[in-house]
This record gives C-alpha cells, sequence and structure tokens, in this order.
C-alpha cells in the first residue's frame, strides 16, 4: 500500500511539475500602438508547446481568431468574441497566423511560433491576403 500510495503520488507530481512550467503571454489588441493603427501588440510571439497567449481587448472592437490556412495541421482552430479576452493554449507545434476579423484588411494580424526551431510553410502566405496584412505577415516572420 505504501509502495502504490508514494507511486500515486510521484506521477501526480510529475503531471502538475508540467503545468507548472507553462506560461502565459499576454498580447494586447489595439487601435493604435508602436506599430501603427489596428495592431495586435506584440505582433509576433514565440512561445513553447503548451504555453497560453491571452488575448486582451484593450481597445473595444477586437477579435482575435485563427487563421484556418494559415496553422498547422491538427491544431485546433479557435475564434474570440467582440470585446472580449480569450486564452488560448498551443499545444501544436509550428507557425499560427492570427487575425482581428473586423480590421483585418487594415492589417491587423500577428504570428504565434510554437517550438524552437519553426520553418515558414512554403505555402503559408499564398492565398487571399489583403495587402496590408500580407506586408505585417511578411515583417513578422523576419522574426524566425
Amino acid at each position: 500500500m505504501f509502495y502504490k500510495t508514494t507511486a500515486t503520488l510521484a506521477a501526480a507530481a510529475m503531471l502538475l511539475s508540467g503545468a507548472a512550467w507553462a506560461e502565459t503571454v499576454e498580447v494586447k489588441m489595439l487601435n493604435r500602438g508602436e506599430a501603427g493603427t489596428m495592431v495586435f501588440e506584440p505582433a509576433f510571439v514565440q512561445i513553447a508547446p503548451g504555453d497560453t497567449v491571452k488575448f486582451v481587448p484593450t481597445d473595444k472592437s477586437h477579435n482575435a481568431e485563427s487563421m484556418e490556412e494559415m496553422m498547422p495541421e491538427g491544431a485546433e482552430p479557435f475564434k474570440g468574441k467582440i470585446n472580449e479576452e480569450i486564452d488560448v493554449t498551443f499545444d501544436v507545434e509550428g507557425l499560427y497566423g492570427v487575425k482581428c476579423l473586423p480590421h483585418f484588411a487594415m492589417g491587423m494580424v500577428m504570428t504565434i511560433a510554437v517550438g524552437e526551431n519553426v520553418e515558414v510553410p512554403a505555402d503559408y502566405l499564398e492565398g487571399r491576403l489583403p495587402r496590408n496584412a500580407k506586408k505585417r505577415f511578411e515583417e513578422q516572420l523576419e522574426n524566425l
């Protein structure tokens, strides 16, 4: 009985220690920031699998949502509501494109890189992207 209890406690400690190492990164959704108007700040983050990004609508009329054509295979899409905070935990390694739907055409996008050795897929910026959004994605990808 003693060994069974000890083994159970050890297993629980290992599981909990992994959760203790996960980080949360806060991203503000702004009308105006250091990079101009209608921006996520920061616009690029690199995190480890299991980390969480907290999207905060610092200014009104913003949301954060994944772009299905710009995320790794097997990753779960997400869509926050306008003016509401959303926490998203990223478990699948790769690149994620994120947009604010109301301000997408104005270039309100960001990039999240999950993992250490993230590479840009050859077709990552293909498809229908507004000019301002594509330009900001290109700038963000220079951080890799």
